[in-house]
């Protein structure tokens, strides 16, 4: 069995404390055989890379599906106007969707990423995800328009789509799109046989509209249900967040690994009642997609005052200018220079891993695990490092 050697100004290990002048060793496999000092590397050949090595990026929200839409939505609309034009634009071969789809499955392997969580409303990224590299959850999405009539048969198609993509290694769970579509019924529907253990995924106050339909009833979604002829009757204003709304319910797994998608009006309320509440939830974040479509970012202090669990998305090429987590890592950071770069990039690697439930084999330099190996070229002396950034590849 051959041995490589990689060391580097910086080893980030991500489970661990960086490792100046490190050294890391993987077999033909890429599984980690050691990680350590300079003197790890004595007695062999060692290739040096100037910079940072740390374990492949998790793009722990995506959605593959919508990649034939690159460049075909306006950016700085708004939600709801973007949510009409996904309607009114997404129709497209079969052929051409698969094709683009495929193309950008490339594009995140080249990236450094080695996991996604994945959207899925329909089964046309199937074959993609079964030939893939990457590890994939695909995180099948149902709603039924708040019409708790339809929630039983909107669930039975979403488990006979979640058949289609349930292939090794792969992992698939059924999840509610967002709490403005999905009726309290389904809600429940959905938690009742939501399996202990796999990750549910959960957009959640991507837009202010959000919050303004709970609270008074109001708002741009009214208006939205209105046109699309939708009569609402079942929902009523609670007075309260959206994400409140949900929590008091109980309608979400206690026990199991919950993703928050987007978080851009989210509260620091909102926030402590979700981390009481929910054993194990993780704010995923996708700056770039939240730029494009509202041109506003989360409230991100919020987040790392309350110790929340944070991991980042790229969303989909219909809502961003590439499916990049470097990029959305350098966005947070050219945004919020506060924050500490290492824990940025610990956000893109460990916690998306462990958001996934994949943090046996992936999201930390750690011996036995293939987490992958990614090479970040900047200078790790700098007072703000990622201002150097030169480029970044994926070494394993």
């Amino acid at each position: 069995m051959a041995i490589r050697c990689y060391r580097a100004d910086l080893i980030l290990p991500m489970d661990g404390p960086p490792i100046p002048k490190g050294v890391v060793q993987v077999d033909d496999d890429g599984t980690i055989v050691a990680v350590g000092g300079p003197s790890l590397a004595e007695d062999q050949p060692c290739t040096h890379y100037r910079g940072v090595l740390l374990p492949g990026f998790i793009n722990a929200h995506c959605h593959l599906e919508l990649s034939h839409m690159q460049d075909m939505i306006p950016t700085g609309t708004g939600l709801i106007p973007f949510i009409r034009d996904i309607i009114r634009k997404r129709e497209a071969s079969l052929e051409q969707i698969v094709e683009r789809a495929q193309r950008a499955d490339d594009a995140m392997w080249r990236d450094g990423i080695v996991a996604v969580g994945d959207i899925s409303n329909v089964d046309h990224t199937a074959a993609v995800k079964k030939r893939s590299r990457l590890c994939y959850h695909t995180f099948v999405e149902v709603f039924d328009l708040w019409q708790p009539s339809n929630a039983e048969e909107e669930y039975r198609r979403a488990q006979a789509l979640a058949e289609q993509f349930d292939q090794a290694p792969h992992k698939v769970s059924i999840v509610p799109h967002a709490p403005y579509s999905v009726s309290y019924a389904l809600f429940r529907r959905i938690r009742s046989e939501h399996p202990n253990g796999l990750s549910l995924s959960m957009h959640n106050q991507e837009t202010a509209a959000e919050n303004e339909f709970f609270m008074r009833g109001t708002g741009a979604l009214v208006e939205f249900y209105r046109e699309l002829g939708i009569k609402i009757e079942a929902f009523e204003p609670t007075g309260k967040t959206s994400l409140q709304s949900i929590l008091e319910r109980d309608l979400l797994p206690v026990n199991g690994r919950v993703l928050l998608v987007h978080n851009t009006q989210t509260t620091r309320d909102d926030i402590r009642m979700a981390q009481a509440q929910l054993e194990s939830v993780y704010w995923v974040s996708c700056p770039n997609a939240n730029l494009y479509i509202e041109n506003t970012l989360p409230h991100y202090r919020l987040f790392v005052e309350e110790g929340a669990r944070m991991c980042i998305g790229t969303d989909s090429l219909a809502s961003n200018w590439g499916l990049s987590i470097m990029e959305e890592v350098r966005t947070i950071l050219r945004y919020q220079s506060y924050l500490d770069w290492q824990d940025v990039l610990r956000w893109a690697t460990l916690h998306g891993a462990q958001a996934l439930g994949m943090d046996d084999i992936l999201g930390s330099l750690t011996l036995g695990k293939r987490p992958g190996l990614v090479h970040i070229d900047l200078d790790v002396d700098a007072p703000q490092p990622m201002k150097t950034y030169r480029s970044h590849q994926r070494i394993v």
